[in-house]
């Protein structure tokens, strides 16, 4: 059985707790903010303290925290907060050492689409530009600023109203919308590590809201116990809709390879047999069938 360490956040450095959020808390996704000040200044840099909140209306938000080190804001935040208006470009795998390269603390009047190589492109509905190599952008405007803190390392929400809208079309699939694979998006983990949003790191998971699953209180008992079904596959078994009826349980115990399996006096054996059997149902997203072989020993 493994240990629980528990700790009080008031009880470790800022800097410590800082680290173990963004750790713990991930993967998270980017937001390339554009923004201008009132010289007009260029101002480009990454956070991923963001996500979307609301469709109607569409909402992104994302929080430039007070640096720990000295407490002091970011030029995102105050620009934001002189001029009301922010792109949040995202950030997929093509361009994230460039956006890793605009993070560096330039001098404010330094433009870091230059720096970064980034390509300067006119907003439609507002004065701070886009990034041109980014697969979708977000023209907004700030509908509010909730400033959570005063000290070191309190984040500031910029609750941002989406006005336009650009898709990269080479991100666009048949059907005319964004495609997952495609895009090819990355996240921020803890420390310097990333993630990428494609190939094999990319699954599929049918989604409660459509249909009404048995949970998987309703499995049998043993099958709580196994050593080789994980939580994720009771989670996928417990999303099934329906119990195997009684009359199909039969059959399959009927079935050469099912019958063998009962036959065995050992009960252990008997279980973890049937427990490969389902596993390899399950594999094969054969759910209904794994589902009936668990209850071939009830």
């Amino acid at each position: 059985m493994s240990q629980t360490k528990s700790i009080d956040p008031k009880a470790i450095a800022v800097s410590d707790l800082h680290q173990l959020l963004l750790s713990a808390v991930a993967p998270r996704p980017i937001a390339l903010a554009s923004t201008l000040d009132h010289k007009g200044h260029v101002n480009l840099s990454p956070f991923s303290f963001f996500n979307v909140f609301s469709a109607n209306p569409p909402i992104l938000i994302f929080s430039p925290a007070r640096r720990g080190r000295d407490n002091t804001t970011k030029h995102t935040f105050e620009n934001v907060k002189e001029k009301g208006e922010v792109v949040i470009n995202i950030v997929n795998h093509a361009m994230v050492e460039q956006m890793s390269l605009s993070s560096t603390e330039y001098e404010k009047e330094v433009n870091e689409f230059v720096k970064a190589g980034f390509t300067q492109v006119p907003s439609d509905t507002i004065t701070p530009p886009r990034v041109g190599e980014a697969p979708v952008s977000f023209e907004c405007t700030v509908d509010k600023i909730i400033e959570l803190g005063n000290e070191g390392g309190a984040g500031n929400l910029v609750i941002s109203r989406i006005a336009r809208i650009h898709l990269n079309t080479d991100y666009l699939g048949e059907n005319g919308k964004l495609d997952t694979q495609k895009l090819d998006l990355v996240a921020r983990m803890g420390e310097s590590w990333y993630c990428r949003a494609s190939g094999n790191a990319l699954f599929e998971i049918p989604k409660p809201i459509f249909n009404k699953g048995i949970g998987v209180d309703q499995l049998p008992k043993h099958v709580l116990q196994s050593n080789m079904l994980t939580g994720n596959h009771l989670g996928r078994l417990g999303n099934m809709e329906q119990l195997p009826t009684k009359e199909s349980i039969e059959i399959l115990k009927k079935s050469t390879e099912i019958s063998a399996v009962l036959t065995l006096e050992d009960t252990t054996q008997k279980r973890n047999q049937l427990h490969k059997y389902a596993l390899a149902s399950i594999e094969k997203n054969d759910l209904k069938r794994a589902l009936c072989i668990l209850f071939c020993l009830d």
